[in-house]
């Protein structure tokens, strides 16, 4: 058995994406920085008869990040599915001309540094595997730079480059880096945007391989 990881667990997108690929038959491993509130997504994902476990990491802290990572491979079963959806903190989005050097450190360690360092950490399993995926799902700043939200435009756009490099670089190993741009909010009354819409999408983008880039839906005018 495999192992989906998601990095950025949640009630939304999160609890929704670990119960369509448990439905594929993967063992689960949520991380996020919170470890009460795992311990409430694995309580309720379990009453479902999923397996899945929480580990607690942040992904500002390579360490933590790494060692959860390697932790859940090793309890659950090789990763073979890595999601990276984390929800940027709203520091991260200051207007460009209040936006400093340093304001930019976190965003891109969030943003870049964290996706770096998640599949440096889930590579070498895929490989032995013979198989992978890499999901990032991003806001559309990652597409449109927003001079309202300076840092996760330029970060989110980091993480596109990265993701983009992986897609070319890792093909011909049969693992398939993909990204998911949501435009707008995630809202449960959402019809492409909801958290079951979208964990289908993603678990669609798992299974046909087809492309890089894919849309929720088309970005506003």
């Amino acid at each position: 058995m495999t192992t989906f990881a998601l990095i950025g667990a949640g009630p939304g997108l999160g609890l929704a994406s670990a119960r369509r690929f448990a439905a594929a038959g993967h063992t689960v491993a949520l991380i996020s920085r919170n470890a009460e509130n795992l311990d409430g997504l694995t309580t309720e994902l379990a009453s479902d008869g999923i397996d899945a476990r929480g580990f607690a990491a942040d992904v500002l802290d390579i360490e933590s990040l790494t060692a959860a990572l390697y932790a859940a491979g090793a309890a659950l079963g090789p990763v073979e599915i890595l999601q990276y959806s984390p929800v940027p903190r709203a520091d991260f989005m200051k207007p460009v001309l209040d936006t400093s050097a340093d304001d930019l450190d976190a965003p891109l360690a969030f943003s870049v540094k964290g996706p770096v360092t998640a599949v440096n950490a889930v590579l070498p399993g895929m490989r032995d595997l013979g198989r992978g995926t890499l999901l990032f799902v991003n806001g559309s700043s990652a597409v449109r730079p927003n001079p309202n939200v300076a840092g996760t435009s330029i970060a989110f756009a980091a993480e596109s480059a990265y993701a983009r490099m992986l897609h070319d670089t890792l093909a011909h190993e049969n693992i398939h880096a993909a990204q998911l741009i949501v435009p707008g909010a995630i809202r449960p009354d959402a019809e492409h945007s909801s958290p079951d819409a979208l964990a289908q999408r993603l678990y669609d983008i798992h299974a046909k391989r087809d492309g890089f880039r894919h849309y929720s839906e088309p970005l506003p005018d």
